[in-house]
């Protein structure tokens, strides 16, 4: 019934306040993890081979995101010349770089950040002094692997051993986003478009608007940086970030085009697959939105794609495949910890909803000590009410929801989080104005949320006439 109800809202007049021009989130977080090969300055000393087909070339001199099949194509070259030329410093950091790309794009993080790491450590080791190059992929590499400690302090270092190099400050930028450091985002960002133009800067600059709430600033940026692409995976890569914007303003079908047209152009642009997912669930049309989302996690097994199939799963009444797909959850979790990934947000949130609330805490807190972001706030908030620890929750709720405290993100299961807390706590008034909030920001966030939101609002009946402004 709730699918229903959102494909019927999805197609009302009033949804349509701008066509297919809408941009990025973050989940949990930013433009392109893999930004180390995307970011990649194109210029090789005299001698260099050249970058191994006119697809990856012209990506690395863009600076764009480069397609899967010729990304691999340049990490075979690349292998093959440092085997002859060890004492290659740029040859070393631009291969690390083209691993994390690769390892991002098929969440392959146990196979391929391990290499990345030798190879950019390699290419420090060579060149100690002016290596910005290889500082700048460690900041990357910190980043997938959110580590945005480590990844701040080697961007930091990238930008005083060249203070010209743009490339440095979108790494700089997700560090600082992970860490809750939303001004020095912001200034990051400054940073940036002072010292570079182009469609890569306008997505970059698009989530930090997201970040911030301006959200309509956020898409006439992305909608820019989409129309000026050069390249085939370039564009697919800002179409599926217009997808995620379009789906958190709750326009499923608008969403739906931008990761359709995204596959379209790039084949293995998995993450508009599992957007098309996403879409399609909130559409109604649940038989397509589960094969879109199976075919995604087989190309890049991501432990968010499962969560979302799993509930997704789940809100059908497909109780025994959604426990598989968990447990699938928690394996890719452990394989990418090989890799030295960080997974606990997720890990977390499957463990508050599907597992063990108490371990969702235990395991929330130490991520809040890393990392004091409004996304982490809002988890760690929502497991402290699911483990019956109600007063503590809003304190965070309140934190990933309130501008005062740096919630600016207009986020439906935020709201949603924050209503239900308050509800718990007998604080009718604010659990209504919330729950009211998370279904008209986005009717349909969740396939099992949306239904609980419903279900809680009608509870809560009409507020009473005290509570009418007048």
């Amino acid at each position: 019934m709730e699918n229903q109800e959102c494909a019927v809202e999805a197609a009302a007049p009033m949804r349509r306040r701008w066509p297919v021009r809408v941009l990025l989130a973050s989940l949990a977080g930013s433009l392109v993890l893999g930004g180390a090969l995307a970011l990649w300055p194109a210029d090789e000393p005299a001698g260099q081979p050249p970058a191994p087909g006119a697809q990856a070339q012209a990506a690395v001199r863009a600076g764009v995101p480069a397609a899967l099949p010729a990304l691999d194509a340049l990490i075979g070259e690349r292998e093959a010349y440092v085997r002859t030329h060890p004492k290659d410093a740029r040859a070393w950091a631009v291969l690390g770089a083209a691993y994390v790309e690769r390892g991002r794009r098929t969440a392959d993080a146990a196979g391929t950040f391990p290499k990345a790491e030798r190879a950019l450590r390699t290419s420090l080791k060579v060149r100690a002094r002016g290596n910005a190059e290889a500082l700048e992929g460690l900041a990357v590499l910190a980043n997938a692997r959110r580590d945005f400690r480590a990844a701040r302090g080697f961007a930091e270092e990238a930008l005083k051993t060249q203070p010209k190099r743009w490339t440095a400050y979108p790494p700089l930028i997700d560090a600082c986003t992970g860490l809750g450091d939303y001004k020095a985002a912001g200034r990051a960002l400054d940073g940036l478009t002072a010292a570079h133009s182009g469609p890569a800067v306008r997505a970059w600059a698009a989530g930090v608007y997201r970040d911030q709430g301006r959200r309509e600033d956020a898409a006439a940026a992305l909608a820019d940086a989409a129309a000026a692409a050069q390249a085939p995976a370039e564009q697919a890569a800002y179409l599926e970030r217009a997808g995620q914007l379009a789906f958190e303003r709750g326009e499923p079908d608008a969403a739906l085009r931008h990761f359709e047209e995204a596959v379209r152009l790039d084949p293995d642009q998995r993450a508009a697959q599992a957007g098309q997912g996403r879409a399609l669930a909130a559409l109604g049309r649940t038989s397509e939105a589960l094969n879109a989302y199976r075919v995604a996690l087989q190309r890049q097994p991501l432990p968010q794609y499962a969560l979302e199939l799993g509930e997704l799963y789940e809100s059908l009444g497909l109780t025994q495949p959604a426990r598989v797909t968990y447990d699938l959850l928690r394996e890719r979790v452990r394989l990418d910890a090989r890799g030295g990934v960080d997974d606990t947000l997720v890990l977390g949130r499957l463990e508050a909803d599907h597992g063990d609330p108490a371990e969702a805490v235990r395991l929330l807190r130490v991520e809040w000590q890393r990392r004091p972001g409004i996304e982490v706030a809002d988890a760690l908030g929502w497991a402290l009410h699911r483990a019956g620890q109600d007063a503590e929750a809003l304190r965070y709720a309140a934190t990933a929801t309130d501008r005062e405290h740096g919630g600016t993100v207009r986020s439906a299961p935020y709201a949603y989080h924050r209503g239900m807390i308050e509800k718990s706590l007998n604080q009718q008034g604010p659990a209504r104005r919330h729950l009211q909030e998370a279904l008209r920001i986005n009717p349909c966030f969740s396939p099992l949320a949306v239904r609980e939101a419903r279900t809680a609002l009608a509870a809560l009946g009409e507020p009473p006439e005290a509570e009418v402004p007048r």
